[in-house]
Order: C-alpha cells, then structure tokens, then sequence
C-alpha cells in the first residue's frame, strides 16, 4: 500500500512540475510565466510527501522536509521580486 501511495504522490507531483514548465514555455508575457512557477511549489510539496511515506522519518526524509520548506518560504518572495523589477523596468521605458 505504502508503494501505491508514493507512486500516486511523485506522479501528481511530476504532472505539476510538468504542467508548471509548459506554461514557463508557453507563455508570452514575462508576469504571466511567474504564475506558472508559483504553481511549481506545488509539485515540490507532493515529491517531498512522496520522499516522506516512502522512507518515513529518516535522514533523506528531514532533507527532503527542509528543502521543500526552503523552496516554500523563499518561492514567493522571488515571484515577488521579480514582478516588481519587471514592473520597475516597464515604467521606466515609458
């Protein structure tokens, strides 16, 4: 049962990486791709829960734990970063 679930979990955590790196690809605008990669973490949160059931409370486990929370925290706050210097660059052509 344990393999089930940690299949099901790295494939829907793979699906949203993947949907996540389409749209970085696919869309035109540079604001538009960051929704893109803030769905990203999404997929981070599904691989890490698959890492954790299927080795449980280890060392790979706590690894896996922090740098998903690493990627979690410091995700948004790049997202942001970026739109804003994209906004700043935009005004400043005007």
């Amino acid at each position: 049962m344990r393999d089930v679930v940690t299949w099901a979990l790295v494939g829907a955590g793979v699906a949203v990486q993947v949907f996540a790196g389409l749209g970085v690809v696919l869309m035109r605008d540079a604001l538009d791709r960051l929704h893109y990669v803030g769905a990203s973490a999404i997929g981070v949160a599904l691989l890490t829960a698959a890492i954790l059931v299927s080795e449980g409370p280890s060392l790979i486990g706590l690894k896996a734990l922090l740098t998903a929370a690493f990627l979690l925290v410091t995700g948004p706050v790049l997202a942001h970063a970026t739109a804003r210097a994209i906004h700043l660059h935009r005004e400043a052509r005007r």
